[in-house]
This record gives C-alpha cells, sequence and structure tokens, in this order.
C-alpha cells in the first residue's frame, strides 16, 4: 500500500526508491508480498511485476472489491461479475495466469454475501485464483464463506494495542488459515520513540517496530503482519523482527504493559 503516492493514490514519489525497496524483498528472507487492485489503483500491481516479476520462490497476494475514483472517493462494489472481472484484471496487472492468492477487501453488505462467497467460488474453479481469503471479517462470517469455498486466509486490523480481532485470530489458528494482521504498526505509532513498546525495546536491543512484528509472530503459527514500507531502510528494519525471540516471560511483559492506560505508559 505504501508503495503509491499520498493517501495511497497514483504513482510514489520516489519511484528509484520503491523499486529498490521492492527488489530487496526476496533478499530478506520475505516470500509473502500483501497488495491489492485499489492501491493506486493498479498502481501498486504494477510496480510489483515490474520489480519482481516472475516471483521466483514469492507469494502474491491481491485484493478486489473495493472502488476508489480519487484519494476521497471510494465505496464498496460485491457484485460477482465485478469481483471476477476485477481478479481477472489483478491476473493482467500483475502478468500472471493465475493469482496465487486473492482476497474479498471488505464484503459488501449491499449484495447477498452468497452471491459474493459464489463468485469467489467460480473464481477458484476456474483458476483464476489458487487460494482465495477475507478482509475485516468476523467468525460467523468465516463460517459462512467457509459453506461454499476454502477459506485459506484472513486479513483483519490487529496490532500490539489493536485487540479486537482476538476471537478470530483463535478462530484462524485452530482451523489452520492464514492470519494476515493489517494496520501492525498503528501507522507509525508503535514505531515511534513515543511507542509504549519503547523501553521494551531498548532493553532488547531493537526497534519499537520489530518488537511491534516479533510480537504478533509470536502470537500464532499462522500469523503473517504485513508492514507496508516504500523506504529501504525500514524494509530490512521490519524484516529484521523475524529473528527476534519473545520467551514466556517477555509475553507476560507485554501483556501487562497493554493494559495500561496509554497516560501511564506514556510516563514510564
Amino acid at each position: 500500500m505504501r508503495i503509491t503516492g499520498p493517501e495511497i493514490w497514483g504513482p510514489p514519489s520516489d519511484r528509484r526508491g520503491v523499486m529498490r525497496a521492492l527488489r530487496r524483498v526476496p533478499e530478506l528472507g520475505i516470500n509473502f508480498i500483501d497488495t491489492a487492485n485499489s492501491y493506486g489503483p493498479d498502481i501498486s500491481e504494477e510496480l510489483i511485476r515490474e520489480a519482481l516479476h516472475p516471483y521466483d520462490g514469492l507469494f502474491i497476494g491481491t485484493k478486489g472489491g473495493l472502488v476508489r475514483i480519487s484519494a476521497e472517493d471510494r465505496w464498496l462494489d460485491g457484485r460477482p461479475e465485478h469481483l471476477i472481472a476485477e481478479a481477472k484484471r489483478s491476473c493482467e496487472k500483475l502478468g500472471v495466469s493465475s493469482l496465487d492468492l486473492w482476497q474479498l477487501h471488505r464484503i459488501d453488505g449491499e449484495v447477498p454475501m452468497d452471491e459474493q462467497f459464489d463468485a469467489i467460488k467460480t473464481l477458484l474453479d476456474e483458476g483464476i485464483i489458487r487460494y482465495a481469503g477475507l478482509c475485516e471479517v468476523s467468525v460467523p462470517e468465516i463460517e459462512a464463506a467457509a459453506k461454499i469455498f476454502p477459506v485459506a486466509t484472513v486479513q483483519n486490523r490487529c496490532n500490539f494495542l489493536d485487540r479486537r480481532s482476538e476471537i478470530v485470530l483463535a478462530h484462524c489458528t485452530a482451523h489452520r488459515i492464514g492470519f494476515i494482521p493489517w494496520y501492525p504498526l498503528r501507522g507509525g505509532e508503535l514505531a515511534s520513540q513515543d511507542s509504549p513498546l519503547a523501553d521494551f525495546a531498548a532493553r532488547h536491543r531493537a526497534t519499537p517496530a520489530q518488537i511491534a512484528l516479533a510480537y504478533l509472530l509470536y502470537l500464532s503459527p499462522i500469523t503473517m503482519p504485513i508492514p507496508g514500507t516504500s523506504k529501504l531502510a525500514h524494509l530490512k528494519e521490519n524484516a529484521a523482527a523475524m529473528d527476534i525471540f519473545l520467551g514466556d516471560d517477555d509475553m507476560e511483559e507485554l501483556a501487562k504493559l497493554r493494559n495500561l492506560p496509554r497516560a501511564v505508559v506514556a510516563r514510564q
């Protein structure tokens, strides 16, 4: 998402920097990239193709169902014919005959849910996509979708301070569904010097961003946090979170830290 222009609209201001960052992804041990056709729109998919096609060893996930005509104007479109057309367009933009992973950006409340799920099953049956997932969903919605197609992934907002998806994460863990926490750094809030993780990170010779990501990786073997960046330095910093080990004592300390009021955290 961050490799596009301001407000996720148009091309990036530092295109060369974006391309340098993208091309380093495989070298840093990262093999999953998350994008969406609405990022740009199309810009993110096009840049990923230019930098990384034919994606040797990489797994590319994209999304559809969110329409944008400007930085401010957006709406959901879950009509089956639209979802199928978007997935085919993403194939073209990414330069593939079949998408590794396609996720419904949001369930459209104006279209019967089963019709949207049937469209996803059609995409799977026709080989347009290999795996399918959902974004910002509840456990009942996951269960409803699972009656129509195999749900491979769920992408919900989740980070060190955001607990709203804990029940969904538990469900995904139990059913071996990949869980993709988006907004893992709260737009940079958890990576800043004022982060509630700053002191803990300093004691572990890490950055707050690395601890925030390591925490999500520790929660379950099926978590795949997706910190977005267009900068090579941040990419390297984020990737290093994979080398941080958090033990049970660390997790207990972090659990206590999560429950403190923000003002108390800031004073410590």
